[in-house]
């Protein structure tokens, strides 16, 4: 098995999901007492937060890229940023790498296109939803184009996050308003539903949802795994 590095704590509500699905996964594969092998960077979130609020994203991608060296450094065979957003420091993280970085996108993508889903909704952060770094790749790369809610929507998606999922604050009403936002999607012709913040998933699930569910965090982990036992290098 190969050593999984992961760049976490941006939150570490979202990186305890990560740790605890790459365990059950290695889990079900392997049998026994088997488990993930993992070095895992558990960032303070609070500077990398007030970072991308300046949206300093060469200061977070000199944070990001001197945690990466190490973890490679450490034995790391493959790299996860355990969040969504932080992927706008991939291509700059991925350039110092000589170990494959399984960016969270791609692996998202091939989910969304094996079940021929078309017009996808981005549940995110506002970084992820109106930046250009995770949209263009899904569409430049692999063809996928997404919807995303309108501004009061996403105001809304990007306050539970930061000021309710990020500090373990689960809210009925919170949820309420996330299946509003994807009720007016669906009517608007949204055919599934992408978690694409770590969070997400901590506030609602597949079966809240009535459309196919894309959780990148699953997708991730499972893709971790899946390059772990593999024999590539």
């Amino acid at each position: 098995m190969k050593t999984i590095g992961i760049l976490g704590g941006m939150s570490w509500e979202s990186t305890a999901t990560y740790y605890q699905l790459l365990n059950q996964i290695v889990r079900a594969r392997l049998g026994g007492l088997h488990s993930a092998d993992i070095l895992l960077r558990s960032f303070d979130f609070a500077p990398i937060a007030e970072l991308q609020s300046e949206e300093n994203w060469d200061g977070a991608a000199d944070l990001m890229v001197e945690a990466a060296l190490k973890l490679e450094k450490a034995g790391a065979a493959c790299l996860l940023i355990g969040t969504n957003t932080m992927h706008i420091c991939a291509d700059a993280v991925q350039a110092r790498l000589s170990i494959p970085l399984l960016h969270i996108a791609d692996v998202t993508a091939e989910s969304i296109q094996a079940r021929a889903s078309k017009s996808p909704l981005l549940l995110a952060t506002r970084f992820t939803m109106e930046k250009d770094f995770y949209k263009e790749r899904l569409s430049q790369r692999h063809g996928v184009e997404v919807l995303i809610p309108d501004e009061q929507e996403r105001a809304d998606v990007h306050r539970i996050i930061y000021d309710e999922l990020c500090q373990g604050i689960i809210s009925r009403q919170s949820k309420t308003r996330y299946l509003e936002i994807i009720e007016s999607a669906k009517a608007n012709g949204a055919d599934g539903v992408i978690f694409g913040c770590t969070e997400v998933g901590l506030l609602i699930s597949t079966n809240d949802v009535d459309m196919p569910v894309f959780n990148s965090t699953e997708l991730h982990a499972q893709a971790a795994v899946d390059y772990a036992l593999s024999k590539r290098s």
